[in-house]
């Protein structure tokens, strides 16, 4: 029997009693003999039985499982978003299938197929930077599985969605530059496509037309934002013939191949060229010069998300539709982009 799956039929045959009997004896009927409990879970053990959840889950109509998709998994702000969802749905009796897309529309697919067929309970999704085509989040919606938006969505779906406001974050930082004396600011943004890197973009824009800056093309650039990407766009940036006096990057990751081709190029930060990120990561605080940033909020992105997941099914005749919970971002101003600062500490030691 150890090269197959234990069945409760298995368990059954080696009793001599029914396999319905297991089972009862399993779920603790009180119908069933305390001796009869004990042999079967002793039997169970032997044979390393491990329940049958999808059939469970059949049988029952619940999983209590829940689908969680994000783009990647190697960055602080989807696992800390995990992290939230995972406390807060656990406290509940719920427990959590993490995918990642890898930024594949077709591995996005794949995924939901998979959750779907796993009978999860739910699907809280951030999407990844390929998609386009939302067919098969609206598989997820036809189903009646309840399906939650963060970080990434499109208003399209009609779903609840929980993000920060990416067009106030792009204000925060160009206003923070000006402030700091920079008049030709680029932009090293994602694709326009992306709902929010989208709205980042829109946020440079008019942003620099309101404070009457250049808003020449060569200064915003579409990017996966990788850090390879960070460091071709960079330099792209500085073999301009009229360099910006500052970049704002729209992740950390990509601001960190930025980082390093300036300090490559002997490029003094933030004087001659200020840089500022997106994200928060933690290598931000302990790179050098420390990286300006701004926080997403993450755990109580995640915490909203599951809550609102909790409250679509405890709540069978609540309808999903467009319900945006819009977080406040902050600007988390550090060495890369903050002149004042260096200029104070410059008079303190003379």
């Amino acid at each position: 029997m150890s090269n197959k799956k234990i069945t409760l039929k298995d368990i059954a045959t080696i009793l001599n009693i029914s396999t319905a009997a297991v089972s009862k004896a399993m779920h603790g009927d009180s119908r069933i003999s305390d001796k009869t409990k004990q042999a079967v879970k002793k039997v169970a053990k032997e044979l390393n039985y491990q329940p049958n959840h999808l059939a469970s889950a059949l049988r029952k109509g619940k999983s209590n499982l829940v689908g969680v998709i994000v783009p990647r998994t190697n960055s602080n702000f989807f696992s800390s978003v995990i992290q939230s969802i995972e406390e807060v749905l656990n406290a509940n009796g719920y427990q959590i299938i993490i995918t990642h897309s890898n930024e594949s529309y077709k591995k996005e697919c794949s995924n939901i197929d998979t959750l779907l067929f796993t009978q999860v309970d739910g699907i809280i999704a951030s999407m990844a930077n390929e998609t386009t085509d939302l067919s098969h989040y609206e598989k997820i919606k036809s189903k009646g599985i309840p399906l939650i938006l963060f970080d990434r969505g499109e208003n399209d779906l009609n779903v609840d969605y929980i993000g920060i406001n990416d067009y106030d974050s792009s204000h925060l930082i160009i206003e923070h530059l000006i402030a700091q004396g920079k008049k030709r600011i680029a932009h090293i943004g994602g694709y326009r496509r992306t709902r929010i890197f989208n709205n980042r973009i829109r946020g440079y824009i008019d942003a620099i037309k309101k404070n009457n800056l250049p808003t020449d093309d060569e200064l915003l650039i579409e990017s996966s934002l990788t850090i390879e990407d960070g460091r071709d766009k960079m330099q792209q940036l500085l073999n301009l013939s009229n360099r910006p006096d500052a970049v704002y990057v729209a992740s950390d990751y990509a601001a960190l191949g930025a980082l390093q081709v300036l300090q490559e190029n002997n490029i003094a930060i933030p004087s001659d060229i200020a840089l500022v990120g997106f994200g928060n990561e933690p290598f931000t605080a302990m790179v050098t010069p420390t990286l300006s940033t701004i926080n997403q909020h993450s755990a109580e992105i995640g915490k909203r998300a599951a809550e609102t997941f909790l409250n679509l099914v405890d709540t069978p005749d609540l309808k999903q539709s467009l319900n945006k919970q819009i977080l406040e971002a902050a600007l988390i101003v550090r060495d890369s982009s903050n002149l004042v600062v260096q200029f104070d500490s410059a008079q303190c030691k003379c």
